[in-house]
């Protein structure tokens, strides 16, 4: 009785184990937002209240001091944007935070002691230099649940090296030039007017003094302006099309371009199920014409697109080029061979497994250019009859084939190694040798 009593517990001590886990999780990450709201709000009010210095005051130049009041600002609102980060799971925005946590602690020990506010005087710096240990202690004891890569495109590279170029240039530049410009003394009144002149605000403070140096500043203006106004677009249309993506059931085309050494699986049928359990987190994308099924794997988080397998534009979109596999599991052996005949002149180097409905059709699908062809239904088939007939050791034998690793089935190490494997139990089944399936079957 106790047994049966003790069984649901054990039962459930996974789920409160994952449990526990999430609330760590989101508690670190809660400290992590608590930590930047308190850094903006330090940071401003130390802009324009009168504060005392912190511990470490008397160490450091006056000028570094004064500068802590709005770069705890600007601190606080990059960790507020990393917070966001966290909760995705993202590992760039982990270890974004793990670097600024320390500043933050920094800024809280040069920074003031305390502000004076309607007349009172508040404490800031023990809170936020120990918020912001505490919080850095609760991601280095949950770094594993932060994961996920952070997918940028080539694209978005572009823009944002685009955007730190045109910078350097007008920074650079306007310091070179310095005497021909009135109000530039120093490398940050050079980066102020690249800046100003980027974003068009244009407070007229730093004005060109020389024919050169407006030439100068036109080219700036226009680099400047061009790369923010592309970067804009670039970095803005991947958030557009995700959302679009998402509400259709597909992948954008900045999705697309992210994949690499992935595994590219042609249609949905019974085995499409099983096929994404076992890969894990082997990347892949699905391409289907079911919309409605389409929609069902982006639920589950998996990358798909809706169109022909069969046709040569869905597979380039996919990235057949920089993939490493190709599974052809639909339940249309016509369908299988069309994919595969497509892939293969494709990339004649890819490895490409399928699944075929009808055994008389094994040979038609080598020929289209699969790999390995599998039979599932012959398979299980053998399996339960020779378990049903007394022959032992099935069911271990299956627990053996799919305890196999994954990756090593998808990609061998050795690739003639496998390619001479595979011709030899293919010339085994011509023959009828003793590795046919018809005599597997006897």
């Amino acid at each position: 009785m106790s047994g049966v009593d003790d069984e649901p517990d054990e039962a459930r001590e996974p789920g409160r184990r994952a449990g526990r886990s999430l609330f760590r999780v989101r508690a670190a990450v809660g400290l992590v937002t608590v930590v930047a709201l308190l850094s903006v709000i330090t940071g401003i009010v130390n802009i324009g209240s009168p504060a005392t210095g912190g511990p470490l005051s008397a160490y450091v130049p006056g000028s570094v001091e004064r500068a802590f009041g709005f770069t705890g600002a600007l601190t606080g609102f990059v960790l507020l944007a990393t917070s966001a980060g966290l909760r995705r799971g993202v590992r760039a925005a982990w270890s974004l935070a793990v670097v600024l946590l320390p500043v933050t602690a920094l800024q809280g020990l040069v920074g003031s002691t305390a502000i004076a506010v309607a007349g009172r005087t508040l404490p800031v710096a023990a809170p936020l230099v120990a918020l912001s240990v505490l919080s850095l202690l609760g991601l280095l004891l949950n770094y594993r649940a932060f994961d996920r890569a952070f997918d940028v495109s080539t694209s978005q590279l572009a823009a944002l090296s685009a955007i730190v170029g045109s910078l350097v240039y007008g920074t650079v530049g306007t310091f070179a030039l310095r005497e021909s410009f009135e109000g530039v003394d120093s490398l940050t009144d050079a980066l102020y007017f690249a800046l100003v002149t980027a974003s068009t605000v244009g407070y007229g403070d730093v004005t060109p003094a020389t024919e050169t140096a407006r030439l100068f500043a036109l080219s700036a203006l226009v680099i400047g302006t061009a790369s923010f106004a592309v970067a804009l677009g670039t970095l803005l249309t991947p958030a557009i099309e995700a959302r679009l993506a998402e509400a259709l059931g597909t992948m954008s085309d900045s999705q697309l371009e992210l994949l690499d050494d992935h595994v590219i699986v042609v249609g949905f049928s019974d085995m499409t199920e099983p096929i994404i359990e076992e890969l894990g987190d082997v990347p892949f994308v699905v391409i289907t014409r079911d919309e409605e099924k389409a929609r069902r794997l982006r639920d589950r988080d998996a990358e798909v697109i809706v169109a022909d397998p069969s046709d040569e534009e869905p597979l380039r979109r996919v990235g057949i080029g920089r993939a490493r596999a190709l599974v052809a599991a639909t339940d249309d052996d016509a369908q299988d061979a069309l994919a595969v005949l497509t892939a293969r002149e494709l990339n004649p180097g890819l490895n490409i497994v399928a699944a075929v409905t009808e055994r008389q059709n094994e040979r038609k699908l080598k020929r289209a250019g699969a790999d390995t062809v599998l039979s599932p239904a012959v398979i299980g088939g053998h399996l339960l009859v020779q378990s049903a007939l007394g022959e032992a050791g099935m069911e271990e034998f299956a627990a053996h084939i799919l305890a196999a690793p994954d990756e090593e089935a998808l990609a061998p190490d050795h690739p003639d190694e496998a390619a001479a494997s595979d011709g030899g139990e293919s010339d085994a089944a011509d023959r009828g040798g003793p590795e046919s399936a018809d005599e597997r079957g006897d």
